[in-house]
């Protein structure tokens, strides 16, 4: 009996931190860049400047990270948004600004991988209850698809 709960309690670790893993990432959408973090960035960056958007900030975490004496892989973030999208969004319900404006962090992984992700529309109208957005929704998707593609791809 000794010998069960040891496996049991390796058993329950395991699966717990699987969970955290798998809802570390629930509501984004993550897709491998062709290019290193700051080209993918500055990809992403002209071409929302290009479509009309508006680029708020954009943080280099890993430059944060060794102000501060530490080390980070690339990291960084680019802030951005359309007042004309997001507004609608907000009167619907204001809690989506917290989510507002969108966000693309742009990462390099463990293994020199580059990708770029960020939030799911459908995440944001779920989590903040907004209803009867469909067409918004489904031309939100598809902008933030192709932006994601035009800084990912070759």
């Amino acid at each position: 009996m000794g010998y069960r709960i040891p496996r049991i309690l390796i058993a329950m670790a395991v699966l717990f931190a699987f969970a955290a893993v798998a809802s570390a990432g629930e509501g984004l959408i993550t897709v491998k860049s062709a290019h290193d973090v700051k080209t993918t960035a500055d990809r992403l960056e002209k071409t929302l400047k290009d479509k009309g958007m508006t680029v708020f900030a954009r943080i280099d975490h890993a430059a944060g990270a060794q102000k501060a004496g530490l080390e980070l892989a690339p990291t960084e973030l680019v802030v951005f948004g359309n007042p004309k999208v997001g507004t609608p969004l907000m009167h619907r319900a204001r809690s989506v600004a917290i989510d507002l404006p969108q966000k693309a962090l742009i990462w390099e992984d463990a293994a020199g991988v580059v990708r770029l992700s960020y939030n799911d529309p459908r995440y944001l109208a779920n989590r903040h209850g907004i209803d009867g957005c469909e067409k918004a929704l489904k031309k939100i998707e598809g902008a933030l698809g192709a932006f994601a593609g035009a800084a990912t791809g070759p």
